[in-house]
């Protein structure tokens, strides 16, 4: 089951018929209001969220055996989500340029630092390398400045970033920015954060998308990906990025924030 959610959050094709028979009941009779989907090929479509709360909880209900050696006994390792994840974070206190890491477990948490109140959330690991210029924008994005001394910076990769142990550790700081791809699969992975922070999370974006349209440059893999992409963003009421999405009819991907 996490392989196919993985996949989903990825904008991967799956075999979606294969992936009903796994789902449990009360998820299937709801697949309809939950998922949309194209065919893309003989025994694949590519799947997107249409109901980011109902997607959390079947993300939470797929981690239910008690640990992975347990789902293996029960033949599928990946019915359960690893019991420990890694993150690399930046910090005030770091002694080097090499990031520090946390170790989350099921029930406890490995950290060697006090946190900072906000935490910036950063896709890729390129832009995580130059966590001082995505500071930078940030803090341009919001309107105040940011620095390393009041709010850490992860590294998500990916879509990792939602696994719900990770997610319960992020409800611990006050604000959570999120630096992600402008896309169907940035915006998809901030709807499922922003279902468990709420308030807290942040979509990472300038105040005026209209100097940034040159730099999106990322042909839309289908034409369902990119209605989805101008869907998701009217829905999180990010109207300025919609109206980018189709006056350039592309994406941008986080790295062109480097491109200076």
């Amino acid at each position: 089951m996490n392989d196919y959610l993985d996949k989903i959050l990825r904008g991967q094709p799956i075999n979606y018929e294969a992936f009903l028979k796994k789902l449990p009941e009360q998820f299937r009779r709801r697949h309809r209001d939950m998922f949309a989907t194209e065919k893309v090929q003989s025994n694949r479509w590519l799947v997107t969220v249409r109901d980011e709360t109902a997607f959390a909880e079947l993300q939470n209900v797929a981690e239910a055996p008690l640990n992975r050696v347990d789902a293996a006994r029960k033949g599928d390792s990946h019915r359960h989500g690893t019991e420990v994840s890694f993150l690399l974070v930046y910090h005030g206190v770091l002694a080097s340029s090499r990031p520090d890491v946390v170790v989350i477990k099921s029930d406890s948490v490995d950290i060697g630092f006090q946190r900072a109140g906000s935490v910036l959330v950063i896709e890729n690991e390129r832009n995580f390398y130059q966590y001082q210029q995505m500071l930078k924008f940030t803090g341009e994005a919001l309107g105040w400045a940011l620095h390393l001394a009041d709010c850490d910076v992860v590294l998500g990769s990916g879509n990792r970033v939602t696994r719900r142990a990770i997610l319960d550790w992020l409800q611990g700081y006050e604000e959570v920015f999120c630096a992600f791809d402008y896309d169907a699969g940035g915006l998809q992975m901030f709807s499922t954060i922003a279902a468990s922070l709420g308030d807290k999370a942040t979509f990472v974006q300038p105040p005026d998308w209209q100097p940034w349209l040159g730099r999106f440059r990322k042909l839309p893999d289908t034409t369902e990906r990119f209605t989805r992409a101008i869907s998701l963003a009217e829905g999180l009421g990010f109207v300025p990025l919609a109206e980018a999405f189709r006056a350039t009819g592309k994406f941008m991907e986080q790295e062109m924030i480097l491109d200076e």
